[in-house]
């Protein structure tokens, strides 16, 4: 067969042709059903024994001669049927020919394919479709008739060819040839039906590279599969299955391997199950799926006992996954607030609006100041150069002449807060400066909500009236104080003064309801009962949007990673870099919500506190060396300056009480720093083991 006739014995010699072509052609029927493509492979053969067609023959006659010589010589992989049970056929259509297949478990038992008669041609897609399911259950009728087959086909509007009410005379024969069989039609997505499609098409690769490629890969892993397998079925590795008596269940196959409900089973032996995962998690042609679809990927083919639970483990212990991919969860950390003050202006929260255009008068900078309890506010202009003196001046002039001296100032990581003027407030005031969680502006959150409707306000200001925004301040803080708050329910500035505040809009002598000391502490009594029931509605509403969550000391935590959050992604792979670095070691508690890591000497230079929601739990046992060097640290979220020792006592007399303070050296970057300090021994108690005299405490 090799050795037949070479196409220059019959090149223009017509009648010669069709002898030997039919000749030919009456060897390859009986194995057609053999053969993928059959009638692709012949068309440009078949097209020259056509009447009125010329006899050419050209590179396509020559490739498509050769090919089925070859096909015919080389043994094909079919199957023969095994019982009248579990027929799958696969169907396809193009504008060149009908193909399909059939299937059991899994096994070839036969290809169809032909042409498309000339008729045929002026077909739509969905007749063209429905002719190649039609073809397949004409062909195989000995084998589908009677029996129970599901139909495969690319043309999602079949699965409903039986409830179609619209119909031609061809649809209509169609559909009831259709009801003669106990078929189901589904749908099958056309670059997953990849059989039935070649055989309608051309065809996409080398039959004889691709066949050989496909049986080493699937060769050498049945080989491990079914070694594997003779490994646990032995007395001593049957009780580590956990089969539970299934095994009587598993069917062995021609091939030596033994499958479960159509499925291989993967026993508990050398890390079998490990490197079938390994493949369809984290290799180039899977790149890290999530636990779902990677089970849906390889339920198909594998099973054994708690594959989905392993497979769920499996993914949460992948440290690639944990560090690239984005969470899709409720915020970790329930809603911490504050403590309610119990008088105006006794605890107040400020923050600073920085980078805003430069006035004539030089200012580019505003300092918010919120009081807690009424929700005044004071914008004072600044210009982001000023000094840790100078913003001790100004809020001296403009916070302690009006209101007095507060008792505690909430604030986040500025490196104004972080500085001098820290101490400053606790040495001569007796004021507690309360830092924010690292990266975590929600501690702040009132004064952030009150920025926000700031530049609302200074936006609308200068869109329609024109000028600098430091001249539109004064009266923004105005509009401001005398808008209507939701968490009073009044108009800050009637909170604080007991009664509304002259305006345009309401010109009407105001001033006549006087409230004496009584009234304005029983008014005050009820803002404060009004502020709790806002506060416990708010915490109610956060905590429906958020998880909470514990780690213990000991546990290891990836870091999130952010540009707004002080350490910048890394340079040089932009968007592609990690979301979250690690992993650390909790050494600490601080609060409900807050933990102290234990960060390498690379990231000293940011606070080692943070918030959970920060934080991600890490699971994966792999020892990880992280790219700090590519790390950028903001240089303005610094770690704050820890007291070193208590070097002296005194009690601070202010108007209504009396505070004890101490003399603290604290570690300065350049230099030791001595300041006077207030309400220490609650942060550290460590510090006050020993007297200033050096000697224990009895």
């Amino acid at each position: 067969m090799e050795r037949w006739l070479d196409y220059r014995v019959i090149s223009g010699r017509f009648g010669l042709f069709r002898a030997v072509f039919g000749t030919f052609r009456s060897k390859l029927s009986v194995v057609t059903r053999f053969i993928a493509n059959f009638s692709k492979i012949a068309q440009p053969l078949t097209t020259l024994t056509q009447k009125d067609k010329k006899f050419i023959w050209g590179e396509k006659q020559e490739e498509a001669f050769q090919l089925l010589k070859h096909k015919l010589c080389n043994a094909p992989i079919l199957a023969l049927p095994e019982g009248t049970d579990n027929f799958v056929v696969y169907c396809d259509a193009s504008h060149q020919g009908l193909g399909c297949v059939l299937m059991q478990n899994e096994k070839v038992i036969a290809y169809a394919s032909r042409q498309l008669k000339v008729h045929e041609k002026n077909y739509t897609t969905h007749d063209l479709e429905l002719g190649a399911v039609v073809f397949a259950l004409k062909i195989w009728r000995h084998y589908l008739y009677g029996t129970k087959c599901t139909i495969f086909t690319d043309h999602k509007s079949l699965q409903h060819i039986l409830d179609q009410k619209m119909l031609n005379m061809r649809q209509r024969r169609w559909v009831e040839l259709l009801s003669d069989y106990d078929c189901e039609i589904k749908y099958h997505p056309g670059k997953a039906n990849v059989v039935a499609d070649a055989l309608s098409r051309k065809e996409r690769v080398k039959p004889t590279r691709t066949r050989v490629m496909g049986v080493i890969v699937q060769t050498s892993l049945k080989s491990q599969i079914l070694e594997a397998q003779r490994e646990g079925l032995k007395a001593d590795n049957l009780k580590k299955e956990t089969l539970h008596k299934m095994e009587e269940e598993f069917e062995e196959r021609t091939d030596g391997v033994r499958y479960f409900k159509d499925r291989i089973w993967v026993p508990k032996v050398d890390q079998l199950r490990k490197m079938i995962m390994d493949e369809a998690h984290q290799s180039r042609y899977s790149i890290h799926p999530g636990s779902d679809k990677m089970y849906k990927g390889l339920k198909e083919r594998y099973w054994w006992p708690g594959m989905k639970k392993d497979i769920a483990t499996y993914v949460s212990k992948c440290l690639t996954c944990a560090r690239i991919k984005a969470e899709h969860q409720k915020p970790s950390g329930l809603l911490q607030q504050p403590k309610i003050p119990e008088w105006k202006w006794e605890r107040i929260s400020m923050d600073f609006v920085t980078k805003l255009p430069k006035t004539k008068k030089g200012h580019d900078s505003i300092w918010v100041i919120v009081d807690r309890l009424t929700k005044s506010a004071h914008f004072l202009p600044i210009r982001e150069t000023y000094g840790v003196d100078r913003l001790a001046q100004l809020y001296v002039d403009e916070i302690v002449m009006r209101h007095g001296v507060p008792i505690s100032i909430i604030s986040d990581r500025d490196s104004r807060f972080t500085s001098r003027f820290r101490q400053s407030l606790q040495a001569a005031l007796g004021t507690s400066v309360d830092l924010s969680t690292a990266y975590h502006p929600q501690t702040d959150g009132q004064t952030e909500r009150t920025i926000q409707t700031l530049e609302d306000m200074l936006r609308a200001c200068v869109l329609e009236f024109g000028g600098s925004w430091d001249d539109h301040l004064p009266l923004v803080e105005f509009s401001y104080n005398n808008s209507y708050h939701t968490s009073i329910p009044c108009a800050p500035y009637e909170a604080l003064y007991g009664r509304k505040c002259r305006s345009p809009l309401n010109w009407l002598e105001v001033g006549e309801n006087r409230l004496f000391r009584p009234d304005i502490v029983q008014e005050t009594t009820d803002k404060i009962k009004l502020l709790k029931t806002a506060r416990d509605r708010q915490k109610s509403y956060a905590d429906n949007r958020r998880k909470p969550l514990e780690f213990q000391v000991g546990d290891r935590v990836l870091l999130k990673v952010s540009p707004w959050k002080g350490l910048i992604r890394f340079g040089k792979k932009g968007k592609l870099s990690p979301r979250f670095v690690g992993p650390f070691k909790i050494i600490e508690r601080i609060g409900p919500v807050a933990y102290r890591l234990d960060l390498p000497s690379e990231l000293s230079s940011i606070h080692d506190t943070f918030h959970v929601s920060n934080l991600k739990k890490c699971l994966s046992e792999e020892t990880v060396i992280l790219p700090l060097g590519e790390i950028q640290i903001d240089e303005q979220l610094r770690a704050a300056e820890e007291p070193i020792e208590i070097l002296d006592r005194e009690i601070k007399q202010l108007r209504r009480s009396k505070i004890p303070i101490v003399k603290v050296r604290w570690n300065s970057r350049h230099r030791p720093e001595f300041a006077w300090e207030a309400f220490m021994k609650d942060k550290y108690p460590h510090l006050f083991t020993k007297d200033p005299c050096g000697s224990s405490k009895n």
